[in-house]
C-alpha cells in the first residue's frame, strides 16, 4: 500500500499520510464513519462521503501529527 492515500469527497480533497499516522484514531474516534484504522494501526478511508463537511474536517483536524490534509475545490488548504 503506498505510504500516502488519498480521495475526493464532495468538493474536498483528503489526503492521509501513513508515514506520519501513528494510530492514535483520534479521527476515528470523531468520524467513525468516515476512517478505520487497518491492521497496521493506522488510519484508511472507510466511507467518508456519508460524512458531514464539518464533521469531517473536525475529524481531520483532531489529528495530533497533521497525518490528514485537507483542500478546498479551489486548491487551498483547510486542514492542518
Amino acid at each position: 500500500m503506498s505510504d500516502v492515500i488519498e480521495r475526493s469527497v464532495g468538493a474536498l480533497r483528503v489526503q492521509i499520510d501513513r508515514e506520519l499516522c501513528v494510530g492514535f484514531a483520534d479521527c476515528v474516534e470523531r468520524a467513525p464513519e468516515a476512517f478505520v484504522l487497518d491492521g497496521d494501526d493506522l488510519a484508511v478511508f472507510l466511507l467518508p462521503d456519508r460524512t458531514p463537511r464539518e464533521a469531517l474536517l473536525a475529524a481531520c483536524d483532531a489529528c495530533p501529527v497533521d497525518a490528514i490534509t485537507v483542500w478546498d475545490e479551489e486548491g487551498r488548504q483547510l486542514v492542518p
